[in-house]
């Protein structure tokens, strides 16, 4: 197949477009406009193969996306590209309703004009993957169940209502156009490459520069954290065998508080590259919280799990362990 993957710069792009290309046969065209956090190198392992294009093309852009379309015949969408950073939707919400909404609005249209005009044998085959997130439910208190696909939506940010509007749409696309749509829910990412915006790569960036490691009101907040190859994994394991019209939660079963997921990295840190004194948790400063932050994410992955036999294959212990290595060994080589 000819896999056509927006946003394949990005954290989680990059780690999909890796494992098709190290694992499977097929060919990929990811399409990237290349934003701050994109990076180009974490795709240095793959770059030269002949299954491997590049196109630097911004989703909001229509004739740049329709000739990209065009140019490569794909067999099949990954829509990743997204903005993601909550902080920044806050101050300055327009760059997300541009890229969350009206670029999936701009793929949904090229697709089903695309759609329309490929023969009977690759229609039957076609899949729209359009990747979210948990955020999109809104929040759990502590006692609540893990969100499961049938939770109502009730976004608490810019970022997840910008989400939630681009789930919305590609529903309607398949409801109303026929697209063979699917839609996956995941919970928060880390591993390499991740930007360090994020709360785990700041702070080992932070950490390691000998900065503050600032955390929101009392770090009591919890999310359910997802290794990036296990989600990636996921993603190829919906397209191929996933039900056209459906949606799948993608989660880690790691539940944390965010002070406990800096803490575990000061342990790390504390054990990989030791302080002259003390240690990095004497770097930690509670900070006034952001508005609107959300208390809990947790997601039920019980259907994916049951259905397409996937399971993440990392615990949040092995998972943190190698990410901190990878940043320490980058970090250090800068």
């Amino acid at each position: 197949m000819r896999l056509l993957v927006t946003g394949g710069a990005g954290f989680i792009g990059s780690a999909v477009i890796k494992k098709i290309i190290r694992n499977t046969n097929h060919s990929v065209i990811n399409v990237d406009k290349l934003t701050y956090a994109a990076n180009l190198k974490s795709l240095e392992e793959v770059s030269e193969s002949e299954r491997y294009t590049f196109e630097k093309v911004d989703i909001c852009n229509f004739d740049d996306l329709s000739t990209t379309f065009a140019k490569h015949n794909p067999d099949a969408i990954i829509h990743l590209a997204a903005e993601s950073h909550v902080d920044k939707s806050i101050k300055k919400p327009e760059d997300f309703i541009y890229t969350n909404v009206i670029g999936t609005f701009n793929l949904l249209e090229i697709s089903k004009e695309y759609y329309s005009n490929i023969d009977l044998t690759r229609r039957s085959k076609f899949r729209f993957l359009h990747v979210s997130t948990d955020e999109v439910y809104g929040d759990l208190g502590p006692e609540d169940p893990a969100f499961t696909e049938n939770n109502p939506y009730c976004p608490s940010s810019p970022y997840s209502a910008t989400k939630a509007s681009s789930d919305h749409l590609v529903r309607a696309w398949h409801r109303t156009h026929k697209l063979p749509t699917i839609i996956t829910n995941c919970s928060n990412n880390y591993g390499p490459f991740q930007f360090p915006e994020k709360l785990i790569p700041l702070m080992i960036k932070n950490a390691l520069n000998d900065k503050l490691l600032p955390i929101y009101g009392s770090g009591e907040q919890i999310r359910d954290w997802l290794f990036v190859e296990d989600h990636a994994d996921g993603l190829y394991e919906v397209l191929v065998n996933g039900l056209v019209g459906q949606t799948y939660n993608i989660g880690g079963n790691n539940e944390k508080t965010n002070i406990e997921v800096v803490n575990d990295i000061c342990k790390l840190l504390d054990r990989l590259v030791p302080k002259k004194n003390g240690s990095y948790k004497d770097q930690i400063e509670f900070i006034q919280d952001r508005p609107g932050h959300d208390e809990r994410y947790a997601i039920n992955s019980t259907k994916i799990q049951k259905e397409l036999n996937w399971v993440p294959k990392h615990t949040f212990e092995s998972g943190i362990e190698k990410t901190v290595l990878w940043y320490v060994d980058l970090f250090k080589n800068q």
